[in-house]
């Protein structure tokens, strides 16, 4: 695969983890779309990409903008396209893969990675029917959408095939208090891989998903002041560096598409997840 160009669709890659796979891709020589939905922060990754590569070549933004190039450290060509993209509109997504399709011709991976916890530390009782729909329709819907759209992608090109790295969660088997439309969409996205993983067998289409604790993002820096445990005591919990993360991301995506890893669970060490609960 290394002699030939790999391009992989990221979404919610203008930070956290999005952002520290995105660079860890490229510097093992994708090229890259970015997807978020707010473009200078998508322009931000694209320049910590441009700086991993050691270039001083500009990307560009929007769906009908080309998309830059510079040399990477093996030498040839990584390009970056940005694509500022709401995932849970149809017609944005359906943008985006015809951006990504319009600059680059094909798909290789998509790694399914926007997120929402919102509503987070709010009880059941008290979760408002419109947080729970925005919660489902980024974290599910949205997922769906994209996939979809990888997957259609994916089956008609030549040569056919491709791969889906969803981002689960340690919710995706044991739920923190007070998170339940976080979890639930969570223990879903494990039936989208599964769905997707199954389907894709005919077409090439590899599906598989990493569930992530306590990765060190923005999302997570409560985490080391305290946050609500099962028997109801505020605790610190350790952290891990997104870039182990990426790593694991990027030995997933670098597999044949005759191997597949249908899930794997990468987190902090010390974090409580095999006794939480």
């Amino acid at each position: 695969m290394d002699a030939v160009r790999r391009i992989a669709v990221v979404t919610g890659a203008g930070s956290g983890i999005g952002r520290s796979v995105a660079v860890a891709l490229a510097a093992a020589g994708w090229s890259l779309a970015l997807a978020g939905r707010r473009a200078e922060a998508l322009e931000g990754t694209a320049g910590l990409v441009r700086a991993s590569a050691g270039t001083s070549a500009g990307a560009s933004s929007g769906a009908s903008a080309g998309a830059s190039s510079g040399a990477s450290a093996g030498g040839a060509a990584r390009e970056v396209l940005c694509v500022p993209t709401d995932v849970t509109s149809p017609e944005e997504v359906a943008a985006l893969f015809a951006a990504v399709r319009d600059r680059y011709g094909r798909v290789d991976l998509l790694f399914n990675n926007a997120g929402s916890f919102a509503g987070g530390g709010t009880p059941v009782e008290d979760l408002a029917p419109e947080t729970w729909r925005q919660v489902v329709d980024v974290n599910l819907t949205g997922a769906f959408l994209c996939a979809q759209a990888a997957y259609r992608q994916m089956k008609e090109q030549s040569p056919r095939g491709g791969r889906i790295i969803n981002n689960g969660s340690i919710s995706a088997h044991v739920p923190r208090p007070h998170s339940v439309a976080y979890t639930a969409t969570k223990h879903a996205i494990t039936g989208l891989t599964r769905s997707l993983a199954l389907d894709g067998r005919a077409y090439g289409i590899a599906c598989g998903q990493i569930d992530i604790g306590n990765a060190a993002t923005e999302m997570t820096r409560r985490m080391e002041e305290g946050i609500l445990q099962a028997n109801g005591t505020l605790a610190p919990e350790p952290v891990m560096d997104a870039a182990d993360v990426a790593r694991t991301v990027v030995h997933m995506a670098s597999l044949p598409l005759e191997a597949n890893i249908p899930f794997v669970t990468v987190m902090a060490t010390g974090m409580p997840y095999l006794g939480r609960g």
